[in-house]
């Protein structure tokens, strides 16, 4: 007797429709045998084990038979518990137990634990995606997953806790239709639940051009540099910023989800990831901690990172080989691990901040504090942090020591809810930009790829575009490249930053003061890598 269940195996961040085909011999012999077939991994051919158990601890019994089990399509390398489920409810299928003999419009995916209850997997939202992708209506997953799985619209999902109840659902089906409800999840709401935030930047005293920065490069996803002496509020600036960034929209919240079901790192009870990532990995991370890797290639911090933020402190303190394998995700948003069973891509744009100390001592141009460090002590120091990798960041500021009658001042702060007002305002006019420049390319072979979101991510051609000049904004910025040898790169950063500014200020065309707090922001690694 042969029955065939649907599953899906997750490769990065997309999944693929497995058949599971379920076949037994009809030669009694002294205990049943299974034989898993098509690519198993070690989890999966440890499966007969759970399933057995799972099955006689549901109140079946199995003859002592020969079962075959093949995953479908054999080339592929399947690995994870998901399959369990599959093919328990296959050998019931097989051996008559069901009433439902199609399972085509059914994915099931799912681990088992030995008294038949069902346990979370990875990569869920991966696979509701494929299965709304192939016509596939239903999708039976553990209750634990099901919220992650229920953001996807177009797929019935039906939370389930045992294999008894996996049976009772099909068998419900066959006998004139399910009557348990699938479950809905609005995500709409999830979006637009009130965010708190545990740091606000009224509590940061002083550092005026610093908060500047930050809005302007929360404002257009901009990368940044602080560089300042210790204690002078390089972390504490970075964790604030993630309250004044743009909420995520839709199409950035179920990237981003996707990546972290992937990882195992998602939360079960939210389902989606409704607030930008922030991560904050130690210095002691390895190059594939940060990008990636592994045999069967896994997102690292960059991906998890995907439409968030990725804060480095204390960059010096960083592996030069570790930060290296950062300048291609930074240039092209996307990060590529190729092993030799396969090679994956895995989305990773992302908003980096990077904090560090002046010199191995921290003092360094400190008016306060005398610099112990000779020349070439801070010379090997900064040169840690490579010029290609600098030339990727489009903002680098000094943040040096707050003063005393600004850290006791009684005047209070402007908080994050006013610098938020003014983001969301700058990050509406670019989405208001960009929403009309895809309407005229729709169609169109020069349509962009990829659907951006800030003005950090628009190309060469997207830059001609919206950062026009007039004759004395040209003037100022081919000075100033000429004066610093700003590289190619740099001068399209600047574009891109001085439009933040413009947006900021609500500003249509790019003026002279944009261009040159842009190229401000340029100037400061002349004073410490030249």
């Amino acid at each position: 007797m042969l029955f065939t269940a649907r599953s899906a195996a997750v490769y990065g961040i997309d999944a693929h429709i497995i058949d599971v085909e379920v076949d037994f011999s009809q030669i009694k012999l002294d205990q049943e045998q299974f034989h898993t077939v098509g690519l198993p991994d070690a989890a999966v051919r440890e499966s007969r084990d759970r399933v057995r158990s799972a099955i006689k601890n549901s109140g079946f019994e199995l003859p002592p038979t020969r079962i075959t089990i093949n995953l479908a399509p054999a080339d592929l390398k399947k690995e994870g518990s998901g399959f369990d489920l599959p093919i328990a409810i296959g050998i019931l299928g097989a051996y008559g137990s069901l009433h439902i003999k199609d399972l085509s419009d059914y994915l099931l995916v799912g681990e088992l634990g030995l008294d038949g209850g069902l346990r979370a997997v990875q990569g869920m939202l991966p696979i509701a995606v494929a299965a709304r992708e192939k016509g596939i209506s239903n999708l039976i997953i553990p209750a634990s997953n099901a919220r992650e799985a229920a953001v996807v619209e177009g797929v019935n999902v039906y939370p389930v806790k045992s294999l008894l109840e996996v049976r009772e659902l099909l068998n419900s089906a066959a006998m004139g239709g399910i009557t348990a409800t699938p479950l809905k999840v609005e995500t709409t709401d999830l979006l637009n639940e009130m965010q708190h935030f545990p740091f606000d930047f009224k509590d940061v005293r002083g550092q005026q051009v610093a908060k500047r920065a930050l809005e302007v490069a929360a404002a257009g996803g901009h990368n940044i540099l602080m560089i300042g002496p210790p204690g002078s509020g390089k972390t504490m600036l970075a964790k604030r910023l993630p309250s004044i960034l743009a909420p995520l929209r839709f199409e950035e919240a179920l990237e981003t989800t996707k990546i972290h079901s992937v990882a195992g790192v998602l939360d079960s009870e939210q389902g989606l990831v409704a607030h930008r990532p922030f991560r904050s990995p130690h210095h002691t991370i390895s190059d594939a901690g940060l990008i990636g890797g592994g045999m069967m290639p896994r997102p690292g911090e960059v991906s998890l990172a995907h439409n968030g933020l990725l804060f480095l402190d204390e960059l010096p303190e960083f592996p030069r080989n570790v930060l290296e394998v950062m300048r291609q995700p930074l240039e092209d948003g996307h990060v590529t691990i190729a092993r030799a069973a396969m090679s994956l891509s895995f989305p990773a744009r992302f908003m980096l901040a990077a904090a560090m100390n002046p010199c191995p001592c921290g003092y360094f141009n400190d008016k306060s504090r005398e610099c112990m460090c000779t020349p070439p002590m801070i010379q090997r120091y900064v040169s840690k942090v490579s010029g290609p990798l600098l030339d990727r960041i489009d903002i680098h500021i000094e943040v040096p020591a707050v003063q005393y009658k600004e850290l006791r001042g009684g005047a209070a702060a402007e908080g994050s809810e006013q610098i938020r007002a003014r983001v969301l305002a700058a990050r509406e006019r670019q989405h208001t930009r960009f929403g009309q420049a895809a309407e005229r390319t729709k169609g169109s072979a020069k349509a962009a790829s990829r659907q951006i979101f800030a003005n950090s991510q628009m190309n060469t051609q997207q830059i001609r575009t919206n950062c026009e000049l007039s004759s004395d904004a040209e003037r100022l910025l081919e000075r100033a490249m000429q004066q610093q040898g700003l590289s190619a790169r740099a001068h399209d950063r600047i574009l891109k930053v001085a439009r933040t500014i413009a947006d900021l200020g609500g500003e249509q065309d790019i003026a002279v003061k944009h261009i040159a707090e842009a190229i401000q922001y340029r100037t400061l690694d002349r004073s410490y890598w030249s």
